[in-house]
């Protein structure tokens, strides 16, 4: 394993400009923490490249994964330079740097499923991200303007829900409408049935929106059922996406256990 003592090692600049970037495109991204690299390697195998708290490698979470790493992908590097790259001030000394999978779109939707529509709030995509996970949901389309799901605000956020979804980003919503071989069910204010008051279907694609604008007119128009949630409009005129989904996909969830047991 390679020890770097220097900031001024182009191996470090490159890792520090990484840290910084918001999980663009195609491009590689630093998954920091013990938990995040457990997961990749359960899932995904070994990294690109592990960094590791030289003065950490003798703990037994950071041993374990510098022994599932071959020591040619495997950097040490000194305290003050590891917290450079940590995305919180009390990083856990271990990062690894990977290439995010992209999956293809499906040809046909025909499961349980998630459309994000332009959420741009990094925490809320991440805690959607987890919910969907949480709610048994499988798949996640994220639309362009929507925040990059490999960020580390909504890594930090999901809390290693990426490895559980199939993450599809930069989608347009309107061309998948097509593809949906289940019924498109949007959150609105009007024009809605209360989200109690029927049979929701057992398998839908939820569309949740933007923050400040809600679900785009065009899906709400494509939307075979719209509901809401019944809650005190004169306290808050609306509620958080991230908590009008949880409470949407687990009334799901509640009723299609309801249903199977008879």
């Amino acid at each position: 394993m390679k020890h770097i003592s220097s900031r001024d090692n182009p191996a470090v600049k490159a890792l520090v400009k990484l840290a910084g970037t918001a999980g663009k495109r195609g491009a590689p991204v630093l998954l920091d923490g013990v938990h995040l690299c457990q997961a990749w390697l359960q899932h995904h195998g070994a990294p690109d490249q592990a960094i590791f708290d030289i003065d950490r490698l003798s703990q037994p979470d950071i041993a374990a994964l510098a022994a599932s790493v071959a020591d040619a992908r495997c950097l040490a590097l000194d305290a003050r330079l590891m917290q450079s790259l940590a995305s919180v001030e009390s990083g856990q000394g271990v990062a690894f740097l990977v290439t995010p999978p992209s999956p293809a779109l499906p040809d046909a939707v025909d499961e349980n499923c998630v459309l994000f529509d332009r959420i741009q709030d990094p925490g809320n995509v991440g805690t959607l991200l987890r919910t969907s996970a949480a709610a048994g949901i499988k798949r996640v389309f994220l639309a362009t303007g929507t925040a990059a799901a490999w960020s580390p605000k909504v890594l930090r956020s999901g809390q290693g829900a990426h490895f559980a979804l199939s993450i599809h980003e930069h989608v347009d919503l309107q061309a998948l409408a097509p593809r949906l071989g289940v019924p498109l069910v949007a959150t609105a204010l009007d024009g809605a049935q209360d989200l109690y008051a029927g049979r929701l279907p057992a398998r839908c694609a939820w569309v949740f929106g933007h923050e400040g604008q809600g679900v785009a007119a065009s899906l709400l128009a494509a939307a075979q059922l719209k509901v809401r949630i019944p809650h005190d409009m004169a306290a808050v005129e609306s509620l958080n996406v991230g908590a009008a989904a949880a409470i949407c996909l687990f009334e799901q969830r509640r009723q299609a256990l309801a249903a199977a047991a008879g």
